[in-house]
């Protein structure tokens, strides 16, 4: 065999060996990269307008929240690919098709802050919930893949909700 067939490669999309199980899992990992999208763009502009006196503790939280949503939603979102279908994710898109709505445009205090941060939160997590489920009797390795987002949304979720708590 010469040098150069060894550089040959053949790649065949997941999806042509089960177009189903791609389309499945498609649908229920899409509205998650969505959500997560929509959560990481809410999260900075909560990040940039808290105020008050957890102001510091808060805007650093919110920061980690945004990162972690934007890993989630490229964790969700190459899953899809690797499947062999597109995603789309543009911010019209993303707009148009989530709920995620609670947190306000302008200054606002911590405390009212992190209850919208949160009701957004709970929003994915239950599109999250969603997917774990439907994913059961679909792609168990995609099903994976929601279990992770859930426990790190929910890791997310306790420390912002621990400054609410008394």
């Amino acid at each position: 065999m010469e040098a150069t067939d060894m550089t040959k490669t053949n790649t065949i999309p997941a999806t042509a060996a089960d177009p189903t199980m791609a389309a499945g899992t498609a649908q229920f990992l899409t509205p998650l990269v969505l959500g997560l999208q929509a959560l990481a763009v809410n999260g900075k502009q909560a990040h940039w307008n808290v105020r008050g006196s957890n102001f510091i503790a808060i805007h650093e939280l919110l920061d980690t929240l945004v990162s972690n949503a934007q890993a989630s939603a490229d964790l969700a979102a190459e899953r899809i690919v690797a499947l062999g279908l597109p995603v789309d994710a543009r911010v019209a898109t993303v707009a148009a098709k989530t709920q995620a709505t609670a947190v306000p445009a302008g200054f606002t205090q911590w405390e009212t802050l992190i209850r919208d941060v949160i009701a957004d939160m709970d929003a994915v997590i239950a599109d999250t919930q969603a997917a774990i489920d439907g994913l059961d009797e679909v792609d168990l390795t995609s099903q994976d893949v929601a279990i992770a987002i859930k426990a790190g949304l929910e890791k997310d979720r306790w420390f912002l909700f621990a400054h609410l708590a008394e």
